[in-house]
């Protein structure tokens, strides 16, 4: 399996040959507890996502990857922000794609499901926001964390 490698404002980084448009949800359980994965490529902490296939809404998308990757279904209910910042890069490494950042991100609840890892999670956790902060991320997971968290009125847009 390769490695997922990401990179911010680095000029060493690959140049960028790739632009996908991706999901991410911020699940939350009526706790208030995150749904997080711990990443099987790069062994960080996020919340499930991925890329939207041809065919699939972006909401369709959010559920298929949460269910895919954590085992839990959930309902859509809001987003918190789009962000497509290109000093963001990620590196795959097993085809060698450099993607920037094209990113949904996101708000559910969950229906059902226990969290389960996945072939792309390592390990699926409920998780209390306070927890966060000390858990290994990539700096653009935590921004997009961070900005859920502030609850903000509007979508953030980057």
């Amino acid at each position: 399996m390769g490695r997922r490698i990401d990179y911010y404002d680095d000029p060493n980084a690959p140049q960028p040959n790739s632009l996908v448009p991706s999901v991410n949800v911020v699940v939350t359980n009526d706790n208030g507890e995150i749904l997080l994965i711990r990443r099987t490529d790069n062994d960080n902490w996020a919340v499930p996502g991925g890329a939207i296939d041809l065919g699939e809404s972006v909401s369709q998308a959010a559920v298929r990857e949460t269910r895919e990757e954590t085992g839990i279904e959930c309902e859509i209910t809001g987003i918190v922000g789009i962000y497509s910042d290109p000093k963001h890069l990620i590196h795959y490494t097993s085809n060698d794609e450099v993607r920037q950042e094209f990113s949904i991100l996101l708000t559910g609840r969950p229906i059902s499901g226990e969290p389960t890892p996945s072939d792309e999670s390592r390990e699926v956790h409920w998780k209390a926001p306070t927890d966060v902060e000390s858990l290994q991320m990539d700096r653009s997971m935590r921004l997009r964390i961070g900005h859920y968290l502030e609850q903000r009125a509007k979508p953030v847009v980057i």
